[in-house]
């Protein structure tokens, strides 16, 4: 029997996670399928069907992204699984393209995710966007260059509170910083405050740290601390979930505090900021032990929507020829800077969707696209031309999976 694919009815929906759960290896949790279910809309939930059987699921979220100059629609792709019984069928080929054009449909030009395996996307179109950087740093010896002394002060505070204080603090950087994206006041309570037993993988719970400036507060970090003792000695952990400021001195004082834990002797953050300035506040960034991955995965869903929305640094223009096997609308010749659109002029650059999907968010520019052979010049300097107009002030960033 062919396999379908299609949205879940509500009595379906618990079993057709349990089986993009059973994909990744994991165990259906009853709390964790009521968050689910109320973030993310059946209509925006595929799954596929083997005889009445679900084998694989995908979904999005309905997310504002910041983009360089604005803000846009764009769908946060998540629960790609394909049950092992099932690969190589075709499956998640059928999601991608049915996905895409129901985005499209929607009026969403973009869609993100995070890649389980990153040889995956970019089949589909999509580019590295905004690269993640690692952080397992070591406590001892760790100082701030030029320190004057602290400037601030850090309190803990309830999760309630927390809400309250933290949503502002972030809406703030968020729409400076290309990569993240809007949350509403139930993405915070049931994914980025919420603390279950078993997303704490051995650490103890969630702690919540504002960092006030002159009495108001400019950051704040949420954390767990895994406790270590090796004959009687200490040698803990502080596993960052979150930590955000708004200015050089909000980010010192950030880090002075989270440094200054006792009984720890690490401090880890999985999704570190690249843009972060603490690579250079320190006295030895050696001991920071950062490391660079693919992070957040872009796709241009509507690339006419995309381009115009963007703001460009130079009052110039290039044509771009576009590649885009996957999604026929967008291929062809698009004039991109102080004017946007189709265009029959001559190109001066060729490449392919997913890479002008690297470059979007400005996390690569032109001449490292075309340092690696992805992108071709077909007019002396266009490759000048078009950095320029992509250039961007802020490394973009996304702090957290979905």
């Amino acid at each position: 029997m062919a396999v379908e694919i299609r949205n879940p009815s509500e009595d379906e929906l618990r079993d057709a996670m349990r089986a993009g759960e059973a994909a990744f290896g994991a165990e259906h949790n009853e709390d964790d399928h009521e968050r689910h279910r109320k973030m993310l809309p059946l209509e925006r939930f595929l799954t596929a069907y083997d005889a009445g059987r679900p084998v694989g699921t995908t979904g999005s979220f309905e997310f504002e992204l910041t983009v360089p100059g604005g803000f846009v629609p764009a769908a946060g792709v998540t629960w790609v699984a394909v049950l092992p019984s099932h690969r190589r069928r075709g499956i998640l080929s059928e999601f991608m393209h049915r996905q895409l054009e129901e985005l499209r449909e929607r009026g969403e030009p973009l869609a993100i995710l995070w890649a389980s395996e990153a040889a995956i996307y970019g089949r589909y179109g999509y580019g590295i966007a905004a690269p993640n950087v690692t952080l397992h740093a070591q406590t001892d010896r760790f100082a701030f260059r030029d320190d004057t002394g602290p400037a601030g002060t850090a309190e803990l505070v309830s999760v309630e509170d927390a809400l309250a204080l933290f949503a502002p603090v972030y809406d703030r950087v968020r729409r400076e910083t290309p990569g993240m994206f809007a949350r509403s006041t139930d993405w915070w309570s049931e994914y980025k405050l919420a603390d279950p037993e078993h997303w704490r993988r051995g650490a103890g719970p969630k702690f919540y740290a504002a960092i006030r400036i002159d009495g108001v507060v400019e950051g704040y970090a949420i954390y767990r601390i895994k406790s270590e003792w090796e004959q009687g000695m200490p040698h803990g952990q502080v596993r960052i979930v979150e930590a955000i400021a708004t200015s050089a001195a909000a980010t010192r004082e950030l880090w002075r505090f989270l440094f200054g834990i006792d009984l720890v002797d690490k401090v880890e953050q999985w999704y570190f900021d690249p843009g972060s300035p603490l690579f250079l506040m320190v006295e030895d960034p050696r001991r920071l032990h950062l490391h660079l991955s693919d992070g957040l995965w872009l796709r241009i869903v509507d690339l006419g929507a995309a381009l115009t929305v963007r703001s460009y640094a130079a009052d110039d223009s290039v044509v771009l020829d576009v590649r885009d096997d996957l999604c026929a609308w967008n291929a062809g010749r698009w004039r991109v800077g102080s004017e946007v659109g189709r265009t029959d002029d001559d190109p001066d650059l060729a490449l392919d969707v997913a890479d002008l999907a690297s470059v979007y968010l400005g996390g690569f520019d032109f001449h490292y696209l075309a340092a690696a052979d992805r992108v071709r010049e077909l007019r002396v300097g266009a490759i000048d031309r078009a950095a320029a107009l992509f250039r961007t002030a802020r490394m973009p960033y996304c702090p957290e999976e979905f």
